[in-house]
């Protein structure tokens, strides 16, 4: 059951996941970001790899205070993979690209960076972090600076019968302006095994923001997602 919850699994993956943001600080707004997500695994060089592209459709508020729908920025990593069975590391470069559909839903900047990622398997769950950082390098001259570090933490509780307990939330840093808000979530998911090796884990995580600077930042909001691992693997 690790293995479907374990970003270093060297397995072509579906992802699809939602982040309902209910409220806000300092306002009434609301938003929504919903994420298709793949990743494959790959041999360059005898090196072994794991690529990861993420498009998301976001619904933000906008200039006037009404809600904007749109594409966002489509992000890449490309981390390599070493380690042991129990004690797993992933680090590599990660890419952002200008392809939001309005301002309202990207930052009109190319930005690069690099991700990493360590990860120790347990026989009762997992525990670790995937850590991204990026800067602008190019872009709309009027648009904010991007200069962005994330941290996410991975606990993992497996139960009987597939279950298992979960807390993945993001800590977003603003270095530029020095906001941050740190989440903590606490949710509960389910695996099941398909035929011809498919994987599918469903999973629904309310997250509460317990630490955060600067206005408008996330207090609550709730991760539903489903994911599907397919037999194409390294």
């Amino acid at each position: 059951m690790n293995r479907s919850n374990n970003p270093l699994t060297p397995m072509a993956g579906l992802v699809l996941q939602d982040y309902i943001i209910s409220s806000f600080y300092d306002t009434d707004a609301t938003a929504n970001s919903f994420l298709l997500r793949g990743t494959l695994p790959m041999k360059i060089g005898g090196y072994p790899q794991l690529a990861r592209m993420t498009l998301p459709y976001n619904t933000n508020p906008g200039p006037n205070g009404d809600n904007v729908s749109g594409f966002g920025d489509v992000n890449i990593f490309d981390i390599f993979l070493t380690g042991s069975p129990t004690l797993q590391f992933g680090v590599g470069p990660y890419f952002v690209f200008p392809t939001a559909s309005k301002d309202a839903t990207g930052s009109g900047k190319w930005q690069i960076g690099a991700a990493g990622t360590v990860m120790t398997p347990q026989r009762w769950g997992l525990l670790g972090a995937l850590v991204t950082y990026q800067h602008d390098f190019a872009g709309d001259s009027d648009r904010a600076t991007q200069n962005l570090f994330t941290v996410q933490p991975f606990v993992i509780y497996n139960l009987p019968h597939t279950f298992y307990l979960r807390s993945v939330g993001i800590w977003n840093f603003d270095w530029e302006t020095g906001n941050y808000y740190i989440p903590i979530g606490f949710g509960v998911g389910k695996v099941w095994k398909l035929e011809n090796g498919v994987v599918m884990n469903a999973y629904v995580e309310p997250q509460w923001t317990i630490a955060h600077e600067g206005l408008a930042q996330p207090q609550f909001q709730t991760l539903v997602g489903l994911n599907f691992q397919f037999p194409l693997g390294l």
